[in-house]
């Protein structure tokens, strides 16, 4: 569950500052992304923990308000993750995670939910779980024949193992966990940096790296070489999920056939728009809205499935 508090700033260290306002909404990568694919058209089934309190059932059911399968979600004792968020003035955000019921989602019962599944499709996976678990997924994924996407996010803070990088298909860190993972420190990045990180990351395995870069857009790597891919203009009012409304967009364009440049066009449109709106999941557009949001703006339109 996501506690967000409003402020003109972000505190330093040390610093005790006046707000403007608080809410709390489900939140969680895997559930922002479950949702947001939801509104964005995709079939979707979440897996994972949740406490046996008021917010675990609170995120249960609004999963369920968009029509996601909530079968492999299992309660357990005890709390129920949290993100404490703080919004500024400018957009930008800063978040605290506090794992919860999270560290409980275990490789067993990846197995058994991943199995009740039918094959195919994409796996989208995060780092708000053990990361035995989403080794254990990435496994089943490629043995059910599915696409495989990693968000790297919360980034690592030792390196991810050499297997799991081997079973991904597609890996989308943002600047800073694309720093992480090359073992440097956290850093905002120029596109050409950017692009010089893309490929460090793509000779550790995955197939493509999709970097993140916010209002920069983001960067399609490859064997066969590097695409940028501009994000409209916009005025941030919240930051908060636009990258798990990226991933959630990728999957759905993905799964419906676009190519993968047309999956990453309509990706930066639904995170551009996300970022218009305040909170996690609440800020996740459905197909219609960014449809309408890209004419608005004379973009072309996208292709629904690839040439």
């Amino acid at each position: 569950m996501d506690v967000v508090a409003l402020a003109p700033r972000i505190p330093v260290p040390g610093e005790t500052i006046s707000g403007n306002g608080y809410f709390t909404n489900p939140g969680g990568k895997g559930a922002n992304q479950a949702f947001a694919a939801a509104r964005l058209g995709g079939e979707v089934a979440m897996l994972g923990c949740v406490g046996n309190d008021d917010f675990g059932r609170a995120m249960r059911q609004n999963l369920v308000s968009v029509g996601c399968c909530v079968k492999g979600i299992r309660t357990v004792d005890g709390p129920s993750g949290v993100a404490v968020i703080i919004v500024a003035a400018s957009g930008q955000n800063s978040i605290v995670v506090v794992p919860g019921a999270n560290h409980r989602y275990l490789g067993d019962d990846v197995d058994g939910h991943m199995a009740e599944q039918e094959t195919g499709g994409v796996a989208l996976l995060q780092l708000e779980i053990p990361l035995a678990s989403v080794l254990a997924a990435a496994r089943k994924a490629r043995e059910s024949k599915r696409l495989v996407i990693l968000d790297p996010a919360p980034a690592p803070a030792s390196p991810l193992p050499a297997e799991l990088f081997g079973l991904v298909d597609i890996l989308t860190p943002n600047e800073t966990e694309a720093t992480t993972l090359a073992g440097l420190p956290p850093s905002a990045v120029t596109r050409v940096e950017a692009a010089a990180l893309a490929r460090k990351l793509l000779a550790m395995g995955p197939k493509t790296v999709i970097m993140k870069l916010g209002e920069q857009g983001c960067l399609i790597a490859e064997q066969s070489g590097i695409k940028a891919i501009e994000a409209p203009r916009v005025q941030a009012l919240d930051t908060t999920a636009a990258g798990d409304v990226f991933n959630a967009a990728l999957a759905v364009g993905l799964s419906n056939g676009m190519a993968l440049e047309s999956a990453c066009r309509f990706a930066v449109q639904a995170s551009a728009l996300s970022v218009t709106r305040l909170g996690a999941q609440p800020s996740a557009p459905s197909r219609a809205e960014v449809m309408q949001f890209a004419a608005g703006l004379g973009l072309p339109a996208l292709p629904t499935t690839s040439p």
